[in-house]
């Protein structure tokens, strides 16, 4: 498992991505998940990129942004390839948007059409790159419940295209993670991590709450803490152990709590971090490195 931290949960701070990368190699990250809104906005910064990034012994796995799938066909193509330039800047390999913007059950069978034919003409935008293209689920999109997920890959039907699984937006839907996992887990190529403390309080994920420093964040919490049993899940599905996830934290103080949810997912489940594979791997006789909270 490669652990990273996602930039977007210090969208509220003042603070510098050497500073991000600082605290991530320190806490046992193995990657920085760049919002698409920091990518760009490192552009100017000709210094910061994916070989000065290697020298805190990080990676960027994948930008994650916002494609606008239902607007204007050039502009979506021009968007679309300022992205594959700011991946191959980071080395990215995966770049991440939404099905869309409305549930799948309110979208008519003319608009999920058209959504389809922009998600597969961006697709082979991204393969052009060498780079996937990942959806992720997540409400309010065609990737918001089980069974429009399995058709939209159907649908887009292209080798670019693949899956960020938000394990916890996939339960909130009713589905079972496990199970969808066990239908489309050969097109999983990352996870996003995160929990709520019940129910009642997903609606502190809604992009205009997120995204506002004013915004409710009751029920956000740690990992390991909420109503998704992440323990379980990761037992039952065992593609994680050996795959690329993000730790996504939407709320406040985001060091503490990510750094603590990092180093109880490699002490639970004994989780080297790729710094430690290399000392371990350099030195024959490295001792097993023991994180303690």
């Amino acid at each position: 498992m490669t652990i990273s931290l996602c930039t977007i949960s210090f969208r509220h701070q003042l603070i510098s991505l050497g500073e991000i990368a600082s605290f991530a190699r320190t806490s046992g990250f193995d990657g920085i998940e760049l919002w698409g809104a920091h990518a760009r906005s490192l552009s100017t910064h000709k210094d910061k990129h994916a070989d000065w990034l290697s020298d805190y012994g990080l990676t960027v796995p994948m930008i994650s942004d916002y494609l606008p799938l239902e607007g204007d066909e050039e502009s979506l193509r021009r968007k679309t390839v300022e992205l594959c330039l700011l991946a191959r800047r980071w080395k990215a390999s995966k770049i991440r948007t939404f099905a869309g913007g409305k549930a799948s059950v309110d979208t008519t069978a003319t608009d999920r059409q058209h959504l389809v034919a922009r998600l597969r003409q961006v697709a082979a935008i991204v393969e052009s790159y060498g780079i996937h293209l990942l959806v992720e689920t997540h409400p309010n999109t065609l990737a918001d419940t089980a069974a429009s997920t399995i058709r939209l890959i159907e649908e887009v039907n292209h080798p670019a295209l693949a899956i960020n699984f938000d394990v916890l937006h996939v339960w909130e839907a009713g589905d079972d993670p496990v199970a969808l996992h066990r239908s489309i887990g050969e097109f999983v190529q990352h996870y996003h991590l995160k929990n709520i403390t019940d129910r009642r309080h997903f609606h502190v994920f809604s992009p205009g709450n997120v995204y506002s420093a004013a915004g409710d964040r009751k029920g956000m919490t740690p990992l390991f803490e909420g109503a998704v049993d992440y323990a379980a899940v990761i037992v039952r599905i065992p593609d994680i152990m050996a795959a690329d996830v993000s730790l996504e934290w939407f709320g406040n103080d985001p060091m503490a709590v990510l750094s603590r949810d990092c180093q109880t997912l490699r002490q639970e489940f004994g989780f080297e971090s790729a710094h430690e594979i290399r000392q371990n791997t350099a030195s024959p006789h490295a001792l097993p490195i023991n994180i303690q909270i």
